[in-house]
C-alpha cells in the first residue's frame, strides 16, 4: 500500500505533467493559427515557367518567366513579378517579334495582359519599342499592343518619341498618337 504522501506526490506529478501538455498544446495551436493567417490563401506558385500558346496546332507564342503566381481571388489573375519574355511566331513557325518586361499581370475575366517596367518589343527588322507600360490584347486585330504612356521607337535610321501608341503583335505596323520628337540618325551612330 502506498502512503498518503506518496499518493500526493504521484497526483501532483501527474497534474503537473497534464497541465504542461495542455499549455504546450494551447501555445502550439496559437502558433499554428498565427502561421495560417500569415500565409496567402489561393496562391499557386510556379518557377521556371514555359508556356506554349497555339491555335489549331500552329505555334503562336512561347512565354517564359522565372516565377509565376496564379492567385484565386474575387478577380483571379496570373502574375509574373520578376520578368517575362515572349517569342511570337508567324504561320511559317518563324519568330516575328520578341517581347520583354520586368512585370506582367493577366486577369482571368479579361483577355488583356498588363506589362510594365522596361517593356521592350523587337521585330524581325530590328525596330524596337521601349516604354514603361503596355497592354497586350489578343482580341484587338492588328492593334494587339497599345498604351497611353510615353514611348520611344528606334528604327534603323530614326528615333521617334511620343505619347500613346498602338501596334500589331508582330510590331511591323505601329501608330504613335502624339509625336513629341523625331530624329534621323545614321545607323553607324546607333548604340548596339
Amino acid at each position: 500500500m502506498t502512503s498518503p504522501s506518496s499518493l500526493y506526490k504521484i497526483l501532483f506529478i501527474t497534474a503537473l505533467a497534464t497541465s504542461c501538455i495542455f499549455f504546450y498544446s494551447c501555445n502550439n495551436d496559437k502558433l499554428k493559427k498565427k502561421n495560417i493567417g500569415d500565409q496567402k490563401t489561393g496562391v499557386e506558385v510556379a518557377k521556371d515557367v514555359r508556356i506554349n500558346y497555339s491555335i489549331a496546332g500552329n505555334r503562336k507564342a512561347v512565354l517564359v518567366g522565372p516565377l509565376m503566381y496564379r492567385v484565386q481571388d474575387t478577380v483571379s489573375y496570373i502574375e509574373f513579378p520578376k520578368t517575362i519574355h515572349v517569342d511570337f511566331f508567324n504561320a511559317a513557325d518563324v519568330i516575328e517579334s520578341k517581347l520583354d518586361a520586368r512585370y506582367a499581370k493577366y486577369k482571368d475575366n479579361q483577355n488583356i495582359v498588363f506589362l510594365k517596367d522596361s517593356v521592350r518589343i523587337v521585330n524581325v527588322k530590328g525596330d524596337t519599342l521601349y516604354c514603361d507600360e503596355l497592354y497586350w490584347d489578343r482580341t484587338r486585330t492588328n492593334t494587339e499592343f497599345y498604351t497611353e504612356k510615353p514611348v520611344r521607337i528606334r528604327t534603323r535610321t530614326h528615333l521617334i518619341n511620343g505619347i500613346g501608341m498602338d501596334a500589331s503583335q508582330d510590331f511591323t505596323e505601329w501608330h504613335i498618337v502624339q509625336s513629341t520628337g523625331f530624329v534621323k540618325v545614321p545607323s553607324s551612330q546607333f548604340p548596339n
